[in-house]
């Protein structure tokens, strides 16, 4: 996600502003900036693309020149990538960089049109700059309280760093959620939002609170509260080197990117919820639209179609719309049916899928509308398709897909939500209703990621076993798919999913003595079938592990282990029933000691047929 870097000293603050955030790349990026103090003055420098454009746009038109300021990469989510939503972007005396998402913003703007603001960009973060600019002026030109009665009025997760046109030598930065740290030099100091940023220049830092503010000088930092009171902070010294300090302190990018995935959900679907309720408009997807589509065909590969398949159950469930899930691979080659009227949906993380590619392409030339769902902007899906949707997982680094497919079932949901209420499915209460239950699922997926440990207890039973089953109903199979593919991936342990009801129809001839399986039940309506077919295979000897809600006490005969989760919607329960899937994968690689991040024979984006 977004990159922010800060420094107050003795060297030229372009090229360290610059030079750190070229350690945040792996992050992911659309444009990038930066803002110096130029005699006292506030120069900004920012363009769209990358580092290297905005190099090349400072060497045509000068450098800043100065020695404090502030720097910025920039994944867009409000507003399209272009220079003049690249940050940082300023108020009248205040500059500002920003990492998250502002979640009541446009409240915001209207309240600071009302009082004469006008605006250059479409961000939420110009809402922000403006907003502690107008409380600046309102309090006589003290930053610290502007700042303060700004964050009492923001709502989302978000870490700021700030300048003030009437205090050249000095940084200010401030988070909530967003992760931002504060680093320590000889005369020196830096904000960054990781300390792979900094390590270049110094190892000590502290480590900034939601709710605390920091204030940067030469000689130092000093940490305050809400109240302004300041805090003593503990000076932590980094011991990783630059590739662990990437990681965030995480042994593996595939743990790490486990557990951004309450934020990457946030992000990606707040945008999409306007008065509480999905508004795909700024996708190109209308009611009117909608309402049109007679039938819809889901294309994609891997995670990504069997994101597609859990979109498929919702979508019929709740829209009575046919939906068809292929395989990319496939589409083309089966002379598919799809022509005027149809809307091909294309699922794939990187945008860049060949096959899907192709799919993309045959679909439109059939007369069919397509809409993309990728997570890379500008990509080749993304340029060709007559609809977008951007996910904004940030950058996904292990080949093995957890967040990213995380944000696109949630981008599913959305999109069943709008689409039922366009074809009068359910009623404006009823989409209200599934709209706010979604906007709860990051916490509840928080609350499943603090049980880890039971996760990695779960997986060390599994690491000699020599194949395994997942298996589940509606839903929960849908979901046990994705869990099956992610064991395989990762551990290299032969592992098959299979609908529950047809166990007895040839699968069941599979199950040995002690042979894990691991079933889903979390669909209340299919609960008493699905453990019927678990007691079948514990009949014959299989070691289970159940997957349920914790109002769920197993007998003896349904399961060896169990892994809790939250009472929820039986609609969503798959956006919280994948992480512990996720986390066992995940385990059992790393007891096996296989390369969790790189698995063998694998790539991140399949770009050939």
């Amino acid at each position: 996600m977004c990159g922010i870097v800060g420094y107050v000293g003795k060297r030229d603050c372009a090229d360290v502003l610059l030079d750190g955030l070229s350690r945040l790349e792996y992050r992911g990026y659309d444009s990038a900036g930066i803002a110096v103090f130029e005699n006292d003055e506030i120069k900004v420098a920012k363009s769209k693309g990358r580092l290297a454009d905005l190099a090349e746009k400072m060497r045509r038109e000068g450098k800043p020149q100065g020695c404090a300021g502030i720097g910025h990469t920039r994944w867009a989510t409000h507003g399209e990538p272009s220079d003049r939503n690249s940050h940082p972007h300023s108020g009248s005396r205040v500059t500002l960089v920003h990492n998250g998402i502002i979640e009541n913003y446009k409240r915001l703007k209207d309240f600071l049109l009302s009082v004469g603001r006008t605006f250059a960009s479409d961000t939420d973060t110009e809402v922000v700059a403006q907003l502690i600019d107008y409380y600046y002026e309102e309090n006589h030109g003290n930053p610290v309280d502007a700042i303060v009665k700004a964050m009492k009025e923001l709502e989302g997760s978000y870490a700021l760093g700030v300048i003030f046109a009437d205090f050249p030598d000095m940084v200010y930065a401030l988070r909530k959620e967003s992760p931002l740290i504060v680093g320590i030099g000889e005369d020196e100091s830096f904000i960054a939002s990781d300390v792979t940023a900094i390590l270049q220049y110094t190892r000590n830092y502290y480590l900034l609170e939601p709710g605390e503010i920091a204030v940067l000088t030469r000689r130092g930092a000093k940490v305050y509260d809400l109240h302004y009171q300041q805090i003593e902070k503990e000076l932590k010294t980094a011991d990783w080197d630059v590739s662990a300090a990437e990681k965030g302190g995480y042994p593996h990018f595939m743990i790490k990117e486990i557990h951004e995935q309450p934020t990457a959900v946030k992000t990606t679907i707040t945008p999409r919820i306007t008065d509480g309720m999905p508004d795909l408009s700024e996708c190109g997807i209308t009611p009117e639209k909608l309402a049109a589509f007679r039938r819809i065909h889901v294309v994609a590969c891997g995670t990504a179609m069997h994101a597609g398949m859990v979109g498929k159950y919702v979508i019929e469930k709740l829209a009575k719309v046919e939906v068809n899930v292929d395989i990319a691979s496939e589409f083309r080659y089966r002379e598919p049916l799809v022509g005027e009227g149809d809307l091909v949906i294309i699922i794939s993380q990187s945008g860049e899928t060949a096959d899907s590619l192709a799919a993309l392409r045959l679909a439109k030339e059939l007369g069919a509308k397509t809409l993309a769902i990728v997570n890379a902007k500008g990509s080749s899906i993304a340029r060709e398709a007559d609809m977008l949707i951007y996910t904004h997982a940030g950058p996904e680094i292990a080949v093995a897909s957890t967040k990213a497919y995380m944000v696109q079932i949630a981008v599913m949901y959305l999109f069943a939500f709008e689409l039922a209420l366009a074809k009068g499915a359910i009623d404006e209460a009823e989409c209200r209703r599934l709209t706010a239950l979604l906007q709860e699922t990051p916490a509840q997926i928080e609350a499943i990621l603090e049980q880890k440990d039971h996760a990695a207890q779960i997986a060390n039973t599994l690491i000699t076993a020599d194949s395994l089953l997942y298996i589940g109903r509606g839903l929960d199979y849908a979901l046990s798919m994705e869990g099956s593919l992610k064991l395989k991936e990762i551990s290299y342990i032969h592992s098959e999913s299979y609908a529950a009801g047809e166990l007895k129809h040839g699968t069941i001839s599979l199950i040995t003595e002690n042979m894990p399986v691991i079933a889903v039940a979390t669909q209340q309506k299919l609960f008493d079938k699905t453990i019927s077919n678990i007691k079948e295979v514990k009949a014959r000897g299989a070691k289970v592990v159940l997957v349920s809600r914790d109002s769920y006490v197993p007998e003896k005969d349904v399961a060896d282990f169990k892994f809790g989760l939250p009472d929820f919607e039986d609609l969503l329960m798959p956006m919280l029933a994948v992480v512990p899937l996720q986390l066992i994968a995940y385990y059992t690689a790393v007891l096996k000691g296989t390369d969790v991040d790189k698995p063998r024979n694998l790539a991140k984006s399949v770009t050939v047929e």
